[in-house]
């Protein structure tokens, strides 16, 4: 049986009201994925403005996570080179201490699927905890744990901490994370997007 062509998943994806009960607003799935995408990342879900806007990272944790990865912003939206598919499609709404975890929903039923259709990809950011346990093989105590132990990590996968300036904190205890974390993550994005703008 062959895949479902990547552009019907993503309408899919984009008509899905799987979890509209549980969701305080309308579901606007946010996702950005081609077939001939070399980079993926896969983040937690869209906060409030993202919502808004229907832009992935349009906000000043994607401005963060652009310095991070050394990219600007043409080349972070160039679709046919990145791609963006959150842990959970929709904004899930605010809790008692920000936004809400991604829905549960979203990744079970349609990750395999949408990533069926990037063969491409060469390198997955996992960002923030969501990410790591979906995705790394080895189960981690907490995110410092998963971050720190990058080099162990199979070469496909690059964990991360989520850059919301609410980790601002994290990032001061964390010093490491600039300066031996950040160097390396920049050096394996700028490898693989030189890849694809070869081919």
């Amino acid at each position: 049986m062959s895949a479902i062509p990547l552009v019907e998943v993503l309408d899919e994806v984009r008509r899905c009201q799987l979890c509209a009960p549980e969701l305080p607003h309308s579901p606007r799935p946010v996702v950005s994925a081609s077939s001939t995408a070399r980079l993926l990342i896969i983040g937690q879900a869209p906060g409030a403005r993202v919502h808004a806007s229907g832009i992935p990272w349009d906000d000043a944790s994607g401005d963060r996570l652009r310095d991070w990865l050394n990219l600007p912003r043409d080349t972070f939206y160039d679709v046919g080179r990145v791609a963006i598919v959150p842990m959970g499609f929709c904004y899930p709404g605010r809790g008692r201490s920000g936004d809400l975890p991604p829905r549960p929903e979203c990744a079970p039923r349609w990750h395999r699927a949408l990533l069926d259709g990037m063969p491409e990809v060469q390198l997955t950011l996992l960002i923030g905890r969501y990410a790591h346990g979906a995705y790394l093989p080895q189960a981690y105590s907490s995110l410092t744990a998963a971050v720190r132990d990058w080099r162990r990590h199979p070469p496909q996968y690059f964990a991360l901490p989520h850059p919301s300036p609410r980790n601002n904190i994290w990032l001061r205890r964390n010093p490491w994370f600039d300066t031996e974390v950040l160097p390396a993550l920049r050096h394996r994005v700028g490898e693989c997007l030189q890849q694809s703008s070869e081919r």
